[in-house]
């Protein structure tokens, strides 16, 4: 065997999944991170955030951020301490004499799982304002601003908004676009935001900014989206060869930046070298996580590591990439799976592929829910969409919600879809009473 069976780049979720799964399966594993492993998602982004999201107050939130942190990044240091994994320390690049590739087979498959940073905005200011931050810049802070402007209402935004206002600051967030949220179905998004409003958040839709100059603010959150980090890696000179002859067969970006893939996540573009007779000696490359831009989530990026080393292997698998749950942790927290009401009205393209099928919605409230009462937490809507009566029973397409625990109801139906359960099948199953489950109950019922 190969000193190196695979080499993968970046340590984040996606990368250290890929290196664990593919140690377990026997393969010998080269993973490369330059900086902390664990990735955005770990050191300064959805783990970060949630001990802020499950704080009291800002002291108490850096607090548990700085305990929180450290021990999961330890855990991963210890998941690539397997004895078939070498963790390299550095920057892997493509060149003529790559690092990666230094004493390596040709053929030996790559792993690009290099995550995303942020997406500046070309506003006036944005270089040179000392007030403007990213998600990272925020969660540095040592002190609470007073006033806190976030531009962009997706998830980022929205969770800061939420986080910062119960900790004091007040909070505007300023979006272009109509409705906040836009992947989470409009009604659902207009209702969580009239309940942030009244807990005090000012929002501005359908507000282009056009000078930093013009916000009144302490601190500028630039909260509008990432963009793969694919620059800097030399994938144009990908090298066919020994390490000291052959000729340089790159790796073609998409004009968003992202990296071309198939359904295995393989790299599918074209590749910039004129001797395409030499493409069946390039190694298999692979992308997964941000770097394809296909499902911008840390859990996906998991999915599509274990689907990346089956296809290496040789291994079938039965992931549902076309059924990808997703969470918003504001207060109340949102989540959703599926197609919006709005994407099933016009028939749009989800995941690829078109919606156009008859629908019925199905609704419940957390209001109507004992436990919700219980607890206080009586905000919330779920809206379940299922295809009309037939002989076969309704089958579920998709669930968007908010309100308490929104998330763990929602992770159920994306049980069921993958299942591909029935509300029929749904309306049979015991659910413990009282918990808050029973509102996809009541909704299945409707």
């Amino acid at each position: 065997m190969k000193e190196t069976d695979l080499i993968i780049i970046g340590a984040g979720p996606g990368g250290y999944r890929a290196a664990e799964y593919a140690a377990k399966q026997g393969l010998k594993v080269t993973i490369f991170e330059e900086g902390e492993v664990g990735g955005t998602c770990l050191n300064v982004g959805c783990i970060p955030t949630k001990t802020y999201v499950h704080s009291a107050t800002f002291a108490e939130a850096r607090e548990r951020m700085s305990q929180v942190v450290p021990q999961l990044r330890q855990g991963v240091e210890g998941i690539l301490s397997h004895p078939n994994i070498t963790l390299v320390r550095e920057k892997a690049v493509f060149g003529k004499t790559p690092l990666l590739l230094e004493g390596l087979g040709e053929a030996t498959p790559i792993i690009i799982a290099t995550g995303s940073e942020t997406k500046w905005l070309p506003i006036e200011g944005v270089k040179t304002d000392p007030r403007v931050v990213d998600s990272t810049g925020l969660l540095n802070l040592d002190t609470l601003p007073k006033r806190l402007a976030i531009i962009g209402a997706g998830v980022i935004g929205m969770e800061f908004a939420s986080v910062f206002n119960r900790f004091g600051s007040e909070v505007t967030v300023i979006e272009y676009l109509k409705e906040c949220l836009p992947a989470l179905d409009s009604d659902i998004a207009k209702r969580l935001r009239k309940v942030l409003e009244k807990r005090g958040i000012t929002f501005k839709m359908k507000t282009a900014v056009q000078s930093l100059a013009d916000i009144d603010a302490d601190v500028i959150l630039m909260a509008t989206g990432r963009r793969p980090r694919t620059e800097g890696l030399n994938l144009e000179r990908l090298w066919v060869g020994d390490g000291t002859s052959g000729i340089a067969a790159g790796i073609t970006l998409a004009p968003n930046g992202t990296i071309p893939v198939d359904d295995n996540f393989q790299y599918c573009g074209n590749h910039n070298s004129q001797f395409s007779i030499l493409n069946s000696q390039l190694p298999k490359v692979y992308a997964i996580g941000d770097a394809n831009g296909r499902q911008m989530l840390a859990h996906a990026a998991e999915m599509q590591a274990v689907r990346a080393v089956n296809h290496i292997l040789g291994k079938q698998d039965n992931i549902r990439f076309d059924i990808m749950p997703a969470a918003i942790f504001t207060e109340p927290e949102a989540a959703c799976v599926g197609p919006t009401e709005d994407q099933l009205k016009a028939g749009s393209m989800v995941n690829g592929l078109p919606v156009d099928i008859p629908y019925v919605c199905k609704k419940a409230f957390w209001r109507a829910n004992g436990k919700a009462l219980a607890m206080g937490e009586t905000e919330g809507m779920l809206k379940l969409f299922v295809t009309p009566s037939g002989p076969n029973g309704q089958k579920i397409l998709g669930c968007h919600a908010f309100g308490a625990h929104a998330a763990d109801i929602v992770q159920e139906v994306s049980v069921l879809m993958c299942m591909g359960a029935t509300v029929e099948q749904l309306r049979d199953m015991v659910h413990i009473h009282p918990t808050l489950s029973e509102i996809l109950l009541a909704a299945a019922e409707t």
